[in-house]
């Protein structure tokens, strides 16, 4: 028996969000904003969170400083019931900060990187992580760490895991094609479609699932707004999204892929949990903060009774 439904290997950071920024203020200059707020971030824990209200048992794996922040980040991790026994502590670096502005326009961020920068693939305990019956990845960074990456996932798989992982973006722009041998070692595999786009060079996002189903037997996309699209199996099904007013996007993907791996890993079928993802996405947009508006189950329940 596996101790944990699920772990998730990631990034963790503080959130410092900014409400009604409207300027830049020039050297010497104070300015007035409608409000600031703090909260956890991390595209890694934002999901993790959103997992655990669902009412999943979720450990995390990641780094935090020996901070206050880092104190606070593990104080809300127990208050979800999320296991952080795996969460090392950084003697040299501090937890990291993303400051965003304006997440209810057209969002900025300022961001220090922190002690997420000293979470590397290979240092990581596989025999723990493998506690867990799934584990969810995120950090992949293309050329700079594929090779360790693919070893992790085949040693995970090897143990009885599965697997879910969310390429996120590249920042170095090369969008390295060695994405299509993760994804033969990987159960579930999640993109937005900008991503999608850039990894297989085709526009339209049918065209972008059946490449990928070539190299995966379950692929996802994530069309903000519109909804998701899945292919799994040969087998292509879209999701429309839900019209909600959204206050702040910030961690909706992430939230989204918690909708969807919930309905993944309690059985349930493609087009379910395309449906779990969707909701837990437009929820998540309704209140400030990456994981504040995600729903719990009853809320997730609540909301589909309502809205079909």
């Amino acid at each position: 028996m596996k101790k944990f439904d699920a772990v998730v290997i990631g990034d963790v950071n503080i959130d410092l969000v900014v409400v009604g920024c409207n300027q830049i203020p020039q050297p010497g200059q104070e300015i007035f904003v409608d409000n600031m707020m703090m909260h956890v971030g991390g595209g890694a824990a934002l999901f993790t969170i959103a997992l655990a209200k669902l009412g999943l048992h979720v450990a995390f794996d990641g780094i935090l400083g020996n901070d206050g922040y880092g104190h606070y980040i593990r104080e809300r991790f127990v208050g979800y019931g999320i296991d952080t026994s795996m969460v090392r502590t950084s003697e040299t670096s501090r937890t990291g900060i993303t400051i965003a502005i304006n997440p209810e326009l057209d969002r900025s961020f300022i961001t220090y990187v922190g002690s997420n920068a000293e979470l590397h693939v290979e240092e990581l305990d596989l025999g723990q992580i493998a506690l867990g019956r799934h584990v969810h990845v995120t950090g992949y960074r293309g050329r700079r760490n594929h090779t360790e990456f693919v070893a992790m996932a085949k040693r995970l798989k090897e143990a009885g895991a599965t697997l879910s992982c969310d390429v996120g973006w590249d920042d170095t722009g090369e969008w390295y094609s060695g994405v299509f041998e993760l994804m033969q070692h990987v159960d579930v595999f999640l993109m937005n479609e900008t991503e999608a786009r850039h990894y297989t060079g085709f526009e339209y996002i049918e065209d972008s699932l059946s490449y990928m189903s070539g190299f995966s037997p379950h692929v996802v996309i994530k069309l903000g707004s519109q909804g998701a699209a899945a292919m799994k199996d040969g087998l292509q099904t879209m999701s429309p999204g839900f019209p909600v007013e959204a206050v702040d996007t910030t961690g909706a993907g992430d939230s989204f892929n918690a909708g969807y791996i919930y309905g993944f890993l309690t059985g349930l079928d493609v087009e379910t949990c395309l449906l779990y993802g969707n909701v837990c996405g437009a929820l998540s947009v309704g209140a400030y903060g990456g994981s504040t508006g995600t729903p719990d189950r009853e809320g997730l329940e609540a909301f589909i009774r309502q809205n079909r």
